[in-house]
């Protein structure tokens, strides 16, 4: 395998509420971490790759103000990147391609997302406006954990999918946030507790779906030679992407049991690091919901199509299972922040491959993959990562 960058240092923050400190506070904690962790200081950045705060952060174009509140003047680039749900994996996509290229010895992908301090109300307002057409789809209140139950009605009738299979993704995710001092919800639950749960939208209930999280994280790459003479680090050996060119559902019939983006840019990431998925010691993904990880286990080719329901409900994709499936508890258990989330399913990877996972550490892992999406998983990024 190649190496297009390595990632030296991490820094993140507890997922949860954060009622008495700005956006540019709390960031401004995960990065100190992340840049002491990688043996560096801010005079060595060359590059500044942020996630573009959600709409409520109230400091406008925060990307430059970041850089003068950190007196940090920048060699190569500083923006900032918006992909509603990938818009973390394509800030540290951004960063790995400045390392990659040579344009940049250190970038670090970094950002903020703080919204519990927001009426629901308003919320969910700006999330309608994000699914579909704005002028046909959110006057009928179109949300997207509604697109995500017609994924989970349909994948039921195909497949015979039982309630109480599906219940086990969400249960297995709260067992392994348990373990997890970064994760928002940390109580156990069962599957008699997803079924009894309140109703979302049928038949997806509330331990279903994710919960509304502050959070702020903090990535830094470096080229593969600086990141040598550091010592600790994880290597970036590939990268997958495909878009259907369609904005959330598509206008044309289509499969609601599989994700075709996923489909193809795994196999591209496959394919580049030359590995198949049988070779992945785990999986972080982004699934805001215990369908979409269904899905999406199968649409990475994981397990056989048609098994994902009986995978988690037998340990499959556990700890210890034979392919575990977001170790830190994922979205629905770790919490999402959605701007920052696919820098946390980064930050976990990193610490499973350095070892550091404490009591959720899969064992002898040293290659794994994390992913981003966009929409009702109308485009997909994956990036495979490897232990150094």
């Amino acid at each position: 395998m190649k190496t297009m960058a390595s990632i030296v240092g991490i820094g993140a923050l507890p997922v949860g509420r954060y009622s008495d400190v700005l956006e540019h506070e709390m960031l401004l904690r995960a990065l100190v971490v992340a840049v002491a962790d990688a043996g560096l200081s801010k005079r060595d950045i060359d590059a500044l790759v942020f996630s573009l705060p959600r709409p409520y952060c109230e400091q406008r174009y925060f990307g430059t103000f970041m850089a003068g509140y950190l007196e940090t003047p920048v060699d190569d680039i500083l923006l900032e990147v918006l992909g509603n749900g990938m818009t973390g994996g394509l800030a540290f996509d951004l960063a790995v391609d400045r390392v990659a290229s040579g344009k940049a010895k250190v970038a670090v992908a970094l950002g903020v997302n703080r919204e519990l301090h927001v009426p629901t109300g308003e919320h969910m307002h700006l999330s309608m406006r994000a699914v579909g057409d704005v002028d046909f789809h959110v006057p009928f209140g179109v949300t997207p954990i509604a697109w995500y139950a017609l994924n989970a009605t349909r994948y039921m009738h195909e497949y015979g999918l039982t309630r109480e299979e599906l219940a086990a993704i969400p249960v297995k995710n709260r067992r392994h946030a348990a373990l997890n001092p970064l994760a928002q919800l940390r109580k156990e639950i069962t599957v008699e507790d997803v079924l009894a749960a309140r109703p979302i939208v049928r038949p997806l209930g509330l331990l279903d779906v994710p919960p509304r999280s502050d959070g702020a994280v903090a990535i830094v790459v470096a080229a593969p030679d600086l990141a040598e003479s550091l010592g600790r680090r994880v290597d970036v050996v590939s990268r997958g992407f495909y878009h259907e060119g369609v904005h959330q559902v598509s206008s044309r019939p289509t499969d609601l049991t599989s994700f075709e983006s996923a489909r193809i840019a795994s196999a591209k990431a496959y394919a580049a690091a030359g590995i198949s998925p049988t070779d992945l010691d785990f999986v972080e993904v982004y699934a805001p919901c215990s369908i979409v990880e269904l899905i999406l286990t199968e649409s990475l080719g994981l397990v056989p199509r048609g098994t994902g329901g009986a995978a988690a409900a037998n340990g499959e994709t556990s700890i210890g299972g034979r392919i575990p499936i977001c170790p830190s508890g994922g979205l629905t258990s770790r919490g999402h922040p959605p701007h920052v989330t696919p820098l946390y399913n980064v930050y976990e990877a990193v610490q499973q491959l350095r070892q550091e996972a404490g009591d959720r550490q899969v064992a002898g892992a040293t290659v794994g993959a994390v992913t981003a999406e966009l929409g009702d998983y109308n485009a997909t990024m994956m990036h495979i990562l490897t232990a150094s």
